[in-house]
């Protein structure tokens, strides 16, 4: 039985599959933020390595045994623009995992013993920027262990060769320190890159979950959270879903839980009776 054929609505099919689709309306407002932000991303980006073709034409490149401010700044730029770009790469991979959320379905549910759930909400941009600024974090330290290094080609300079011969030496005894702070900050840089690898293969991915005894489901809010035993935990924002689509879920997730006897949650009947009132009153005042 076909409930309703636009989409963005819930379907239900004659094979007791219920799918339940992105809304149009949160489709496109992740969709217009998505692109906003590649195109700032790669903006900036561009911006970045502009200024580093026209600093690295600015100075001589000629090795010096101590690091030059005008290499560190080259660098981060360089980073950063980097950083931007895998942003950027990142964003267009969950832009087709919304997409998939859209055409494919975000919420469905096979044979009532089967969940498969992506998890489409806009906060997987800012986890997206919250990564990068991370990773620029521990650039930006690994870079400070590196500024005693900077001090050095001020030193050797000096008028007074008693001044050079001690300012020299405290420079370098202050980047060995330094050096432990830009190994450490190196390390984390790298973990970095990998966590990211693999969040940008995570994000917008669908997650499936057997709906077992094992399987717990929680309300807090419009926020759905299920979790099973050696998963990931899934989370699925209700705001995604068009209003009549959540009084179908609300329906459909309370006749499971009475079909799996109360295991997922003794108290979920209680959360979706209170989110129902919630969006009952909203729909009033609508």
């Amino acid at each position: 039985m076909l409930l309703l054929s636009l989409r963005g609505y819930m379907l239900d099919m004659p094979t007791n599959d219920y799918i339940f689709y992105l809304s149009h309306t949160s489709y496109k407002r992740t969709r217009l933020l998505a692109w906003i932000l590649v195109l700032a991303s790669l903006m900036i980006a561009l911006a970045c390595v502009v200024f580093s073709v026209r600093l690295w034409s600015s100075y001589t490149h000629i090795f010096t045994p101590y690091l030059k401010c005008q290499d560190a700044l080259l660098a981060t730029l360089c980073y950063i623009s980097l950083i931007l770009i895998g942003a950027s790469a990142m964003i267009v991979r969950f832009y087709y995992a919304l997409r998939a959320g859209f055409y494919q379905g975000m919420f469905i549910q096979k044979g009532g013993s089967t969940l498969v759930v992506r998890d489409l909400s806009s906060k997987n941009l800012s986890g997206i920027y919250w990564a990068i600024g991370t990773t620029l974090s521990c650039f930006i330290a690994a870079l400070v262990g590196l500024i005693p290094e900077i001090l050095i080609g001020w030193t050797i300079h000096l008028p007074h060769p008693m001044l050079i011969v001690i300012c020299t030496g405290v420079a370098i005894l202050l980047s060995l320190a330094g050096l432990v702070i830009t190994i450490v900050a190196t390390s984390f840089i790298f973990i970095g890159w990998m966590g990211c690898f693999s969040f940008c293969r995570k994000i917008g991915a669908p997650q499936i979950y057997k709906l077992d005894r094992q399987t717990t489901m929680r309300l807090d809010g419009f926020v759905l959270s299920i979790t099973h035993p050696h998963q990931q935990e899934a989370v699925f924002d209700l705001n995604l879903l068009d209003l009549k689509d959540q009084h179908h879920l609300f329906s459909l997730l309370y006749k499971c839980w009475i079909d799996a006897e109360c295991a997922w949650n003794p108290a979920l009947d209680e959360e979706v009776e209170a989110v129902q009132k919630g969006v009952d009153h909203f729909t009033m005042l609508v």
